[in-house]
């Protein structure tokens, strides 16, 4: 292993390494828009630079590899005057309407200017203007002006997702960011990557423009349910203190942004588009009532009829949710599992123009927790249910369930978060948590578990299933 030396410091490197990499895992910070440790180098920013002693010029460090006792400086005078000469130059007809950017707060050319330049800029000529919303697709505005031809999502593209969909078209002060003309970025799945890694306010996502200040949020550690991947992801939520007290009160409980959480050997840096739709699942119409026979009745009352109903039945059968975290599977099959024949219930299958599966993220089976519920009750599927002739009780949790296929005549506890027309035909219909209301670990198709907590406090009137499951076992009664 090279031993080098950064500012006078000894530190070992792997062979391979560049000065940027041996830096960044030492402690020394280099500022870098083009590089990403996923990409590959394109050498094209000039922001990393840095000089070898004994040399009278500054080099890039990204592309710049390491070798036995060389001597870096990342903070000499040839570094910083190099600095700021490129903060001049990729400024130079930049927009100033960073009060209207939605990266205001995360820019690392705002960081960058006011830490390495901070000087008002040298140019008396008028700014270059360019398209400010270039639609990119139905997904994805750019704002060509502040687009500082990093490369990065080019390169995305086209080392990542593999959709060729971007390009750098003309050159040199005309040079603008395109989409390909044979490869629509609306048919790339994993697009929205490109907003997350650009370093400036130049990729724009649609459904979060204009939308929040990235400080009145917070980003909240969890698990993306769209597959068993289980991708770790953050929530970005209001933070309690900037609650709004009147108008537009929803967006405190709203999910305002999904971005990959960055946890190696699961999805790293990366999730698909379907990841970042997370709020179309988690805020749909939510039942916060609970049924019997249709009628609404107090959460207590279902919750006496339901437990008679499972203390009266003969034979019963159960469909337990993949969506259910490992707490939660654990609580039914320690509280009940003893009366029921429980099948693993599949919530969601593969929807309409939703890839089934890629040999980079995506996964066929469209549920969190299969392996957990899995673990906890064997591989047996609701699919290949049979459902015996005196069965006398189905307790369905969770969504996916066809009530056609259940036998006709028998009694039916429903326990759902959702509103839809099943929920009145249950014999008592109790609504109850969903993920982002609590915490909990799914464990992913590869075996892996991983932790989710509550982003949001649930609403009034419905009750978390492991709490239920206990509640339907036992002579207490949870409230309402």
């Amino acid at each position: 292993m090279p031993e080098i030396f950064i500012d006078g410091h000894p530190v070992q490197a792997e062979p391979g390494q560049s000065v940027l990499q041996v830096a960044l895992a030492n402690g020394f910070y280099i500022p870098y828009f083009c590089w990403h440790p996923a990409l590959s180098v394109a050498g094209n920013c000039r922001i990393c630079c840095v000089q070898v002693e004994g040399r009278s010029w500054a080099e890039i460090s990204c592309n710049l590899p390491v070798t036995e006792g060389m001597r870096i400086l990342t903070d000499s005078d040839v570094v910083r005057e190099q600095r700021r000469a490129t903060l001049q130059f990729i400024t130079l007809n930049h927009p100033v309407d960073c009060g209207i950017c939605d990266k205001a707060g995360e820019c690392t050319l705002q960081d960058y200017h006011y830490a390495y330049n901070g000087r008002p800029s040298i140019s008396l000529e008028p700014k270059v203007r360019a398209d400010k919303f270039h639609a990119l697709s139905g997904r994805i505005l750019l704002d060509n002006e502040r687009c500082i031809l990093c490369s990065r999502c080019v390169r995305f593209t086209r080392e990542k997702s593999k959709s060729h969909a971007l390009g750098i078209k003309r050159r040199g002060d005309e040079s603008l960011l395109r989409a390909a003309e044979d490869h629509a970025l609306d048919t790339d799945w994993y697009s929205d990557n490109i907003i997350d890694i650009c370093p400036v306010g130049a990729l724009l996502s649609r459904s979060f423009l204009y939308k929040a200040r990235v400080w009145y949020l917070q980003p909240v550690p969890s698990v993306c349910p769209g597959c068993a991947r289980g991708c770790a992801v953050d929530l970005w939520v209001r933070k309690p203190q900037w609650r709004l007290k009147s108008l537009a009160a929803k967006q405190n409980t709203s999910i305002m942004r999904v971005t990959p959480h960055g946890t190696p050997g699961i999805d790293g840096p990366w999730i698909c588009n379907k990841g970042r739709d997370l709020a179309r699942i988690f805020e749909r119409p939510r039942a916060l009532q609970a049924l019997r026979k249709g009628q609404p009745v107090e959460y207590g009352v279902a919750v006496v009829a339901a437990r008679k109903l499972v203390a009266d039945a003969k034979r019963a059968v159960a469909l337990v949710s993949n969506w259910g975290s490992n707490e939660q599977l654990t609580a039914f099959r320690d509280r009940l599992g003893t009366r029921f024949t429980v099948y693993i219930k599949h919530d969601h299958m593969p929807q309409s123009g939703e890839p089934v599966e890629d040999d980079f993220l995506i996964r066929a089976d469209k549920n969190p927790n299969t392996a957990g519920a899995v673990a906890l009750f064997g591989a047996r599927s609701d699919r290949a249910a049979e459902f015996p002739a005196d069965t006398d009780l189905v307790l369905v949790w969770g969504e996916g369930c066809d009530f056609t296929r259940l036998p006709r005549g028998v009694k039916i506890v429903f326990l759902n978060a959702y509103l839809q027309p099943e929920n009145g035909h249950a014999d008592v219909f109790l609504p109850v948590t969903i993920q982002m209301e609590r915490p909990g670990h799914y464990t992913n198709g590869d075996g892996v578990v991983q932790a989710f907590v509550a982003a949001v406090a649930p609403p009034p009137g419905v009750a978390d299933a492991a709490t239920l499951f206990a509640a339907l076992a036992a002579s207490e009664v949870i409230p309402a």
